[in-house]
């Protein structure tokens, strides 16, 4: 899946302990290899996660405007591929496409969240 981005795309962040998005990035640069560790560790252990690319904020919502996966599991195509069960799978791990129409659902909501008056 990395190979496939390319610097224009925008990547979309599930924060895998609330089960949330929390803002969007865009890709701006091409991939490349950097072995520093971005994740603390097992020590001696290389990151697992040396294919990165450089970024910049395109939308990041306070915590408390996080819009909830499950407010959308059921509308995104994507989830559609889990077990009704496990819809929260469908985000955790490795980089994913997603459809035009999921991708548009997921930016919208975003943009709803961070439109929204402050809670309080």
């Amino acid at each position: 899946m990395a190979e496939q981005i390319e610097p224009g795309d925008e990547i979309v962040f599930y924060v895998t302990g609330v089960q949330a998005f929390g803002g969007t990035v865009r890709v701006t640069s091409e991939m490349f290899e950097d072995r520093a560790k971005v994740w603390p560790g097992k020590p001696g252990k290389v990151d697992p996660y040396p294919w990165r690319f450089t970024t910049e904020p395109v939308l990041v919502l306070d915590e408390d405007q996080f819009v909830p996966a499950v407010e959308l599991a059921a509308e995104l195509e994507h989830v559609q591929k889990w077990p009704a069960d496990h819809w929260h799978l469908a985000f955790q791990g490795q980089l994913r496409a997603v459809s035009d129409a999921d991708a548009q659902l997921l930016s919208g909501r975003l943009r709803e969240a961070a439109a929204a008056p402050a809670a309080g």
